[in-house]
């Protein structure tokens, strides 16, 4: 009895890796949210006593990126605390985001420019915060005032058709 020799080659697959510009968007401004000392990103807010993002659900808002097959380049505008070391603020958004980026997606952050468009102290920034989100709120409850008051005018005119019975309506 011959034995065959039975060899498995193992072939390469083949394919590309790429990342739309708003992924790395969102994993930079997910990652800036740790960094002491910044209070906002042009477009949204942060909250450095709860650790989150507010007045927006988009933490790209402010996140530009230049995103290639290896490599990454960022740019923000950025407010700052008053008191605080700018220069420091800027080295830790630069290790942060080479970090988050790095980590998750294997791409070489290259360039990362940040202009500081104002500095705050944290209790102008909580005033910024709540007037944005009073406007927010305010408009919601407008929005849901208008939405009710229209209902119930349906509601009446319902009431009104019903009432006048059979005989009033359109045949």
């Amino acid at each position: 009895m011959v034995q065959e020799n039975t060899k498995t080659e193992v072939t390469e697959v083949k394919g590309s890796l790429t990342y739309e510009d708003k992924v790395i968007q969102k994993i930079v401004g997910l990652a800036l949210e740790s960094v002491n000392g910044l209070l906002s990103v042009d477009g949204g807010f942060f909250s450095n006593l709860t650790g989150k993002l507010v007045n927006t659900d988009d933490v790209t808002a402010g996140v530009g990126v230049e995103v290639g097959k290896k490599q990454v380049a960022v740019d923000l505008k950025v407010v700052t605390e008053y008191k605080k070391n700018v220069p420091d603020i800027y080295q830790k958004i630069k290790d942060v985001i080479r970090k988050e980026v790095s980590d998750m997606t294997d791409l070489e952050v290259v360039e990362v420019n940040v202009t500081v468009v104002d500095i705050k102290t944290k209790e102008q920034q909580k005033d910024d915060e709540k007037s944005l989100q009073d406007r927010v709120v305010g408009a919601a409850q407008t929005t849901g005032k208008f939405t009710s008051d229209q209902v119930d005018q349906v509601d009446k005119v319902k009431e009104k058709v019903d009432d006048m019975g059979d005989d009033a309506r359109v045949k």
